[in-house]
Formats: C-alpha cells, sequence, structure tokens
C-alpha cells in the first residue's frame, strides 16, 4: 500500500514523524506537507503565487517534502507530481488538538483529507487531544489500528474518515465511537486591548464547546473519553430542500439594467 501522510502544522512536527513511523508498518509512506504551519487555514488553495518545494532529510534519509503552501495544497501537489505512485490512502495528522465540531470546518488538517477525497482517494484525518506534552507515538499507534482496520473492510461507505482522540484513550482507551460531528456554535468570543500606538486589537478565544446531551456528537463522546470516528462527505447541497426550490417561481421581467 502507497500512503501519502501530510499534515497542518508543518513538515517537523512530532505528531508527523510519529504517524511516519506506524504508517511504515502498513506500507510506503510518501510525506509531503507545509514548511510552516498552516492551522486554522482550512481549504486555503494557492493559485497567485508560485508552491515552493524543497527536499527535507532526515540524516541521510530522504524525510519528503516540504512545501510553502497549505495542506490541501500539499494534497494537490503531491498526488499530481511528486508521489511515485498514485496513493492508495491519504493520511493527514497527527494534529496537536481536536478537530471535532464545528472546528472541522475550519481544519487545515481535516482539509487535507477532504483534498484526499476529491481524487477518490481513501483519506483519514488525525487529531490528539492538547497537551503540551502530547504523547503522539501512543496516539500514533491506536491511530495506525484505526486507519488499519477502516482499510480492511472492502466496501466502506465513506471515503472520507475523521478520527479525534482525547488525552484519556491514551491512558485507558475506552473504544471507538462512530459519532456524527457536532454543529453547536462555540468559541465566538474575543478579548479587546489596546497595542502600544493605542490601536483595539481584538484576540480571539479558545473556548471550551458545549455539551449537548441531547444527542451523542464527537463532542460529547470526546468528554466522555471515547476515541471518535465520523464519516464526513465534501457535498454542501442541502438536497432536501432541492425538490422544494425547484417548484419556486423566479421573475426577472422587470429587472432593470
Amino acid at each position: 500500500m502507497h500512503i501519502l501522510l501530510t499534515n497542518d502544522d508543518g513538515i517537523y512536527a512530532p505528531g508527523l514523524a510519529a504517524m511516519e513511523r506506524e504508517l511504515r508498518k502498513l506500507g510506503e509512506v510518501t510525506v509531503v506537507a507545509p514548511a510552516t504551519e498552516q492551522s486554522g487555514v482550512g481549504h486555503l488553495i494557492t493559485f497567485l503565487t508560485p508552491l515552493v518545494c524543497l527536499e527535507v532529510f532526515d540524516g541521510e534519509r530522504r524525510r519528503g517534502w516540504a512545501v510553502e503552501g497549505s495542506p490541501a495544497d500539499c494534497v494537490k501537489l503531491a498526488v499530481s507530481e511528486l508521489c511515485p505512485t498514485r496513493p492508495d490512502l491519504v493520511v493527514s495528522g497527527i494534529n496537536r488538538g481536536l478537530n471535532a465540531g464545528i472546528n472541522v470546518l475550519y481544519s487545515g488538517t481535516v482539509a487535507a483529507a477532504i483534498e484526499g477525497a476529491f481524487f477518490g482517494i481513501p483519506s483519514v484525518a488525525v487529531s490528539l487531544d492538547y497537551d503540551e506534552h502530547a504523547n503522539f507515538d501512543d496516539a500514533a499507534i491506536l491511530a495506525r489500528a484505526i486507519i488499519e482496520q477502516i482499510t480492511a473492510h472492502p466496501s466502506p461507505p465513506a471515503r472520507l474518515f475523521n478520527v479525534n482522540i482525547p488525552r484519556v484513550a491514551l491512558q485507558e482507551p475506552r473504544g471507538v465511537r462512530v459519532v456524527p460531528m457536532g454543529v453547536a456554535r462555540y468559541g465566538e468570543h474575543f478579548i479587546r486591548r489596546k497595542d502600544p500606538q493605542g490601536r483595539t486589537y481584538f484576540w480571539a478565544t479558545v473556548d471550551p464547546p458545549p455539551r449537548d446531551d441531547h444527542q451523542e456528537t464527537d463532542l460529547s463522546a470526546l468528554k466522555d473519553g471515547y476515541i471518535t470516528l465520523t464519516p464526513l462527505h465534501y457535498d454542501l447541497t442541502l438536497r432536501s430542500a432541492l425538490d422544494t426550490m425547484k417548484e419556486w417561481s423566479f421573475d426577472l421581467t422587470e429587472v432593470t439594467r
């Protein structure tokens, strides 16, 4: 199996190195990752400036490619130009910090996996609960086991998956829960301050997500200590509204130019 590995924390991130070591147990790994951290860039694509790529070495071993672009750029460029063969699997991570709930929409980690799915390649985003001294090695072992079991299914119902690992799962694994992403709004507060020149600026806070006990989501399952697995899709069409809206009548005869 040929695996393309990327992330949004940058090619020198410890989570990427830990994931690479484990994925090499499953097959050949090509690493193509951002040259610098790209957290929170979402599905940013670079097309107005060149994408500079540099080979990165670990001693004598060629580690992979560092791309001066976004995580999605890395996957597009890797599949189109840099991989020796078309990847069988795309893995993005391990991210330092969870990508659950509405953070999925902002995440560069998840965006890289989405880009892999655009190509029709099974893709998995992997994130670990934030910890100053994160144990990426143990998290990578868990992630590799989950990825291995996902790919073992001959006809999976999805080709895009989001895996989140809470810190407690590294000491006392409670299992994996297949759950939807939470869509509750959070993290909307800002701290207002003045800079040395007296200008007002705002700093976004990192508010904890709310807990919705009415339904189980990735947010609630993570708080209960479970690893979460969520199948995702990038088609944003609200298909339940299509038939109703097709009956609407739009009249543009009175529009003036």
